[in-house]
This record gives structure tokens, sequence and C-alpha cells, in this order.
């Protein structure tokens, strides 16, 4: 209840500035679609016949959707985490009450939880309405998604706690979120990169939500390989969720 309590004040929040938010999400697959995977993707259908048997529109959509909530969670757990610990002091107005931080950090992660779920609802529903892909594969893309961009904000939410400015974000979306998106099999298949960068994009969540939004939609990935992206995925949002509550706890208690 104390953490519902957290999560109210985020729907307030939410009620008065949902129409830009929406606004966005829509957007967002319809430039990415038309941009992606109309533009570019009748360039590589002409020239190679599509990308491991299918059209290039069927390899990228899925992926976009894990990328779109990859975004989604930067968006969510830097500028914002860093807004309520140090320029507007939400947290310790929080914490002022009865709530302890787990319960602040579990209400503003289900927050999060919440808009990620709304921006891939959106993403698959353009998909479907414009006909770009069909099927049971792009619901399951939906939770897939989710995971995806938790297994992002969550480490995040750890690492912002840690930071006195915004200075740093920049690095981390121009150095490391950008390189990763165009090296995590979203737009090509990884075997094309050399077998260090191979190996870096293993070790990122990007490419296991990436192949796992992929083989829902596709299909191709046996039982082993989805438990393993799964696991993956689920181990960075236990560690991130250990290191957060650390994190949090030493920055804001005192």
């Amino acid at each position: 209840m104390a953490a519902l309590a957290v999560l109210d004040y985020f729907w307030v929040v939410y009620r008065r500035t949902w129409r830009g938010s929406v606004m966005g999400r829509f957007a967002s697959p319809l430039m990415f679609l038309g941009s992606l995977g109309l533009g570019l993707g009748s360039l590589v259908d002409s020239a190679s016949g599509g990308v491991n048997g299918v059209s290039y529109l069927h390899f990228v959509v899925p992926a976009l959707i894990a990328t779109q909530a990859m975004w989604v969670a930067l968006g969510e757990s830097t500028y914002q985490v860093m807004a309520y610990i140090k320029w507007n002091r939400m947290y310790r107005a929080m914490l002022a009450t009865p709530l302890g931080v787990g319960q602040v950090l579990f209400g503003h992660l289900t927050a999060v939880a919440a808009h990620l779920s709304v921006a891939s609802v959106i993403f698959v529903g353009v998909c479907a309405a414009l006909g770009t892909l069909s099927g049971w594969g792009l619901v399951v893309c939906i939770p897939l998604a989710v995971l995806t961009g938790m297994a992002f904000a969550i480490p995040l939410f750890a690492v912002t706690a840690t930071l006195d400015s915004d200075e740093p974000m920049s690095i981390i979306f121009r150095l490391v979120v950008t390189p990763l998106m165009l090296f995590s099999g979203t737009f090509f298949p990884i075997d094309s990169l050399p077998v260090a960068l191979q190996g870096l994009a293993w070790i990122t969540p990007l490419w296991h939500g990436v192949e796992l939004c992929r083989a829902a939609v596709l299909g191709g990935a046996g039982p082993g390989l989805v438990a393993a992206h799964l696991a993956v995925l689920l181990a960075y949002v236990a560690v991130g969720a250990w290191a957060a509550r650390r994190t949090f706890t030493r920055r804001l208690v005192p």
C-alpha cells in the first residue's frame, strides 16, 4: 500500500502531462517505420533480397520494439531521477513521510514499467494498424519490451543516484547508448561484426531483448536460447535492483 501511494503521485503527474507523452509515443513508431522499415528497407530488399530470408521490414520492426523500450527507459531513469534527487527533491519529500527507500524506489520503478507498457502497446498497435506485422507474436513483444526496458532502467537508477550533476548523462547517451543501438543487432545481424564487437553485444541487454522480440514474431529460436536471453535480462533487473537500493539509501538517508 505504501508503494501504491508513491505510484499515485506519479499517476497525478501523468494525468497532467499525458497528451505530450502519448503524441511522442505515436510519432516514434511512425518515424521509425517510415524511415527505416519502408525507406531503408526498400533499398535493402532490392539490393540483397532482405535479411536472413525475410524482408528488411520484418527483420527490423521487432527489434525496434525493444529499442524504443530502451530509449523510454533511458528518459525515465536519468534526468527524471536526477530531478527527484537533486532539483525538486521529491524523493526527500516522500521520505519525510512514513515511506521508506525501498517503497519509494519500488513505486517509481512501477511507474516506469507502466510507461514502458504504454509505449510498447502503442508501438505494436501502430505496427499492426499499418499492416507491417501481424500475429500473436506482436502481442508477446509487449512484455518482452517492458522487460528489456527495465533491464536498462533499474541499473540506471543505481547509476544516477551516484551522480552530482547531469553532465555524465550526455556521455551515457552519446558514447554508450547510441553505439549500443547500432551494434546490438537492431539494424543488421551481429554476425557481420568483428568477433570482439559480437562479444560486446552478447553482454548487453539490448541484444537479448532484440533477439527475444524477433524470435516472438519470426520464430527460429529454441527454448534453451530463449531461456538464456530471459536469464540475462532478469539478471540485469535483479543486480540493478540490489545496486539501486544501496545507492538510493546512501544518497537519500542521512
